[in-house]
């Protein structure tokens, strides 16, 4: 049996676990319900954001089990913290998140492409590449936004990544050095995490690590080519830098 192979089987046992089918299926359902509950409590998400984040933590515990909760859970805290960092300055900027949280297409788009791979890993336990893939999209989705709400928060300059012309803070396409090493680390957390969950192995964190990192660097340069021009909304761009982290994870694992 090759380490891959070892891999799934490992994780599609873990979330077997808890007596059987039937218990995965109730604790997932458990967990989901706390997750949304606790998310829309603390204002991180609007009332149909806390239901497509049900539906997101669903999947993403039955294909991925107790580690990807434990992922989704450290992409949240970091998402939310960071967003109010800073909160007045963003604010005299106009570019702070709303206090009544992300709805339900920004949450899609950040969590959409990690559940896919879940459900497909649920129809498909031997694919352990799909379990990289799921690791590297969740470690894009909080590296990108830990970035963003960092460099906004504390961030002295900023310059836009196409051209490394100095730009206001906020702006598509913007980054700073600040905001940037933020995110490398929050890829690395969320790799961790799913490492000690058992989603990857630890020899392989530095790839979804990285992809996650890949997918951050492809954020800002849509956010400058395409979304600046309008021709892409924000929750696209964040999808599709997702689904970029997904692949290269996937083809490198």
């Amino acid at each position: 049996m090759t380490h891959v192979d070892k891999l799934a089987a490992f994780s599609f046992l873990a979330s077997l676990s808890f007596s059987g089918a039937n218990g995965r299926w109730a604790i997932a359902g458990l967990l989901t319900i706390l997750f949304a509950g606790a998310a829309r409590w603390l204002r991180g998400v609007t009332t149909a954001g806390a239901l497509a984040g049900a539906v997101s933590c669903f999947i993403l515990y039955l294909g991925g089990g107790p580690g990807a909760f434990a992922a989704l859970v450290t992409v949240f805290i970091l998402t939310w913290t960071t967003t109010r960092l800073g909160y007045q300055r963003k604010q005299k900027l106009g570019i702070a998140e709303r206090r009544e949280g992300r709805n339900a297409i920004q949450v899609l788009a950040n969590l959409g492409v990690a559940a896919a791979c879940a459900a497909l890993f649920f129809f498909n336990p031997g694919k352990a590449a799909l379990l990289m893939a799921l690791a590297a999209a969740l470690s894009e989705a909080a590296a990108d936004t830990v970035s963003s709400e960092v460099g906004q928060a504390f961030g002295q300059k900023a310059r836009m990544i196409t051209s490394w012309k100095s730009v206001p803070a906020g702006i598509d396409g913007a980054v700073s050095l600040t905001g940037t090493l933020a995110g490398i680390a929050t890829a690395a957390i969320v790799s961790s995490v799913c490492a000690l969950g058992g989603l990857v192995p630890w020899r392989w964190l530095p790839i979804s690590a990285g992809a996650g990192v890949l997918g951050m660097i492809v954020d800002s340069f849509l956010g400058a080519w395409l979304e600046r021009r309008r021709l892409l909304n924000n929750d696209s761009v964040n999808f599709l830098s997702t689904l970029v982290a997904a692949v290269a994870s996937f083809w490198l694992t």
